[in-house]
């Protein structure tokens, strides 16, 4: 949902985005993701889960595999105890708001 939303706001500053849903990391649909990846475009993976063994390094991975030689940047938990709260206040401290997603992209870009 936060990935739709952000993609919405980055429209709006004239980025174009592409969204893939990955439900699952076995099987994974490297097609699918390479296929998004193998452009010009900033690749950006964003999940709820530590960048350390989760949709992160399996993209990564895969990208790799292919010798697509693209850089994949992570919008993830850091690997560390994470605070506990709301979680609106969580994924904001965290990166994982959807202002903080646009930020981050536009600061990569």
């Amino acid at each position: 949902m936060r990935a739709l939303q952000a993609a919405e706001r980055l429209a709006a500053h004239h980025v174009d985005v592409a969204v893939v849903h990955s439900p699952t990391l076995k099987p994974f649909d490297a097609e699918t993701v390479l296929a998004e990846i193998d452009t010009d475009r900033l690749a950006v993976t964003l999940e709820n889960h530590t960048e350390i063994g989760g949709l992160f390094e399996t993209v990564a991975a895969a990208v790799v595999r292919a010798g697509l030689g693209r850089k994949v940047e992570p919008v993830a938990l850091p690997d560390a105890f994470l605070d506990a709260g709301a979680l609106p206040t969580l994924h904001d401290r965290y990166g994982l708001a959807t202002d903080r997603i646009v930020d981050r992209v536009l600061g990569l870009l």
